[in-house]
C-alpha cells in the first residue's frame, strides 16, 4: 500500500529549529512534485513550501529565508528544515505528493500524509 508518512514534529521554543520528513513507501517508482502544507486551528490549510520533481523549490512569503525544502530521491523522502521558528508557525504540517505508481501506462496519483504537529512556544 502506498503511503506518505511525516515525522519530526514536536514542541520547540521560539527561535528554535525542527526538521520534518515526508517518506513515501509502497509500490512507487518516483516522487514528482511535493508540497508541505500547514493548518492552524480555525484556519485554512495553506501551502508553506513546494519542490518540483527536478528540485526547484518555492516558498510562501511567510517562511522565506527561514524554511528550506529538500529532497532525497534515493530515499523517496522530502524534508522541511524549519529555522527561526515563531509562534505563528504552530500548526499541523502535512505532506502532499504526486507519486508515480505504475510505468505502463505511467500513472501519477496524489497522496496526503497524516500530518505532524509543530508547536512553537513563547
Amino acid at each position: 500500500q502506498v503511503q506518505l508518512v511525516e515525522s519530526g514534529g514536536g514542541l520547540v521554543q521560539v527561535g528554535g529549529s525542527l526538521r520534518l520528513s515526508c517518506a513515501a513507501s509502497g509500490n512507487i517508482f518516483s516522487i514528482k512534485d511535493v508540497g508541505w502544507y500547514r493548518q492552524a486551528p480555525g484556519k485554512q490549510r495553506e501551502l508553506v513550501a513546494a519542490i518540483t520533481g527536478v528540485g526547484t523549490p518555492n516558498y510562501a512569503d511567510s517562511v522565506k529565508g527561514r524554511f528550506t525544502i529538500a529532497r532525497d530521491n534515493a530515499k523517496n523522502t522530502v524534508y522541511l528544515q524549519m529555522n527561526s521558528l515563531k509562534p505563528e508557525d504552530t500548526a499541523v504540517y502535512y505532506c502532499n505528493a504526486d507519486l508515480l505508481t505504475t510505468l505502463f501506462p505511467p500513472t501519477v496519483r496524489n497522496y496526503w500524509g497524516q500530518g505532524t504537529q509543530v508547536t512553537v512556544s513563547s
